[in-house]
């Protein structure tokens, strides 16, 4: 057999294979007859040569460009396989790094195609706080600004945004939030649960994970940075939480199966990317950035901006104890209600408040209650309220003056809600200083373009905050609700209408006859 080492060698561009293609080229180029074309011809004739000659080339490289090219298809992924010890221990870790990272940005995706909807924004896990901003083509009701606790969501509706959410603006604004009690598990509820319960204080056990619990699906980049894909349940964080539970196999150990959603983790045990599947079915995607992290401020309802509480100054603590006697002397304030309670009600109100007399008459209606308001007294012989017609509008007006005689009213001695509470703190300011060793500063902050001291006093079982500006004025009471919401009085001092301070009583002579 002839080896490579017994072929004859030549130079490159020789041999016999070449000699033979070179005298079959020369005897077809002398056979070859050249008739030179017209003057009519030269022209079109050119054109159609270019044109084939083109052809031919462009051809030409596209065959070698497909040849050259590799292979697009994705190569075959590993199998699935169980966790190791280190991949259930970094599992097992992550939502305790979450919540170590304090807070991150998130895009979140629900459902897909015309009915997705978009979250752009933050998530504070310490405080806990999520503010966000909802868009996307299946956003329907839910676009506009959103910030929510485990417990409650308050909403800025904005139907006239664009469909492409951005992230929300760093200062909230302050006009126009309501809260909303949308149906738990689905749409946006279920995506806030979703992201509040990516994130706990405590590591969970990483044996059952090991033990089938949990499955390593393959590797992938996150960022730039690598990262493993891993499969187990979501579990809740507590009461509020509502992501499905993981199956339970016949030994005790939860079982990791393909609806379960998949963790994208670096190996740090930091989640970088998260989807898996709603109550519903709905799919869901949420991706964290932890370089856009900045601390969200929270609106009035959930508590207002940020502070570092701290013990009162002697100054502050002698203004706090003068301020019975400041609202006394004075003639009244004009009273704006805005409470939002119970899981739905967002209440809108005006009315006056008199401390010297100790009353308090306000109009209060329900946003989504056209057609209705409410009457509020409370005077020292306790509350009464009545309902009235109203015509359309967004807010009550102010209460009609003097108060509707008749026998509608409806009266107690106790408060009857939490508005009640807030408003009968408010008449009691005026008759007792707030406990000045339970009181805290908040913070400092503005209210009616003045500069004001934010002062929290626990009060038995209420938590209650005075807004205090530097002449010792109360612009506004706070009442904090069951429901983690705070409930507002603004009040502006001024004179009252006539009608409001029932007239006192003469008292009874007591001179003899003579």
């Amino acid at each position: 057999m002839e080896t490579s080492s017994d072929r004859p060698r030549h130079p490159p561009g020789t041999g016999p294979g070449r000699r033979h293609a070179g005298r079959q080229h020369r005897t077809a180029r002398r056979s070859v007859t050249v008739v030179a074309p017209t003057a009519e011809e030269s022209a079109p004739g050119r054109r159609r040569t270019t044109i084939v000659v083109l052809g031919v080339v462009a051809a030409t490289s596209a065959a070698a460009l497909v040849a050259g090219l590799p292979s697009w298809s994705p190569a075959p992924a590993a199998p699935a396989r169980a966790l190791t010890a280190d991949e259930a221990e970094r599992l097992a870790a992550v939502r305790v790094s979450t919540y170590r990272d304090v807070r991150a940005g998130v895009r979140v995706a629900v459902g897909t195609g015309a009915g997705r909807t978009d979250l752009v924004g933050w998530v504070d896990w310490s405080r806990p706080l999520a503010y966000l901003d909802v868009g996307g083509p299946g956003a329907g009701q839910d676009r506009g600004l959103v910030q929510a606790t485990p417990s409650v969501l308050v909403q800025r509706p904005d139907p006239r945004a664009i469909v492409t959410p951005a992230r929300p603006p760093l200062m909230p604004p302050g006009d126009r939030w309501r809260l909303r009690n949308p149906p738990p598990g689905r749409g946006l509820a279920g995506a806030l649960d979703v992201l509040f319960a990516l994130a706990a204080d405590r590591a969970e056990p990483a044996e059952p994970l090991h033990a089938g619990g949990g499955r390593w699906l393959g590797r992938d980049t996150v960022g730039g940075d690598p990262v493993d894909v891993l499969q187990a349940a979501l579990r809740p964080t507590g009461p509020t939480g509502r992501p499905a539970g993981p199956t339970t196999a016949p030994t005790g150990h939860p079982v990791a199966g393909d609806a379960d959603p998949r963790w994208w983790v670096d190996r740090d045990a930091r989640l970088r990317r998260w989807a898996g599947r709603l109550a519903d079915g709905t799919p869901i995607t949420v991706e964290l950035d932890r370089v856009d992290r900045p601390t969200p401020w929270p609106v009035d309802a959930l508590g207002g901006r940020p502070g570092l509480s701290r013990a009162l100054t002697d100054e502050e603590a002698a203004r706090l104890g003068r301020l019975a006697t400041r609202l006394r002397a004075g003639t009244g304030a004009a009273v704006t209600v805005t409470a939002p309670l119970g899981s739905a009600a967002n209440l809108r109100g005006a009315g006056w408040l008199s401390w010297s007399a100790g009353v308090a008459y306000l109009s209060v209606a329900e946003l989504d209650t056209l057609g209705r308001r409410t009457l509020l007294r409370r005077d020292r012989s306790g509350f009464a309220r009545t309902d009235v017609p109203v015509g359309p509008g967004t807010t009550a007006p102010a209460p009609p003056v003097p108060p509707p005689a008749g026998t509608g009213w409806r009266t107690g001695s106790q408060p009857a809600d939490q508005l009640d509470v807030l408003v009968d703190a408010a008449v009691r300011a005026g008759g007792q200083p707030p406990g000045i060793g339970a009181a805290v500063r908040v913070r400092g902050d503005r209210q009616a373009n003045r500069a004001v001291d934010v002062f929290e006093v626990r009060q038995q079982s209420l938590r209650l905050r005075y807004w205090l500006d530097r002449a010792g004025f109360l612009r506004r009471l706070e009442l904090r609700t069951p429901a983690g919401l705070w409930a507002q009085l603004d009040l502006s001092p001024g004179p009252l209408p006539a009608g409001i301070v029932p007239p006192r009583r003469k008292a009874p002579s007591t001179s003899r006859p003579h």
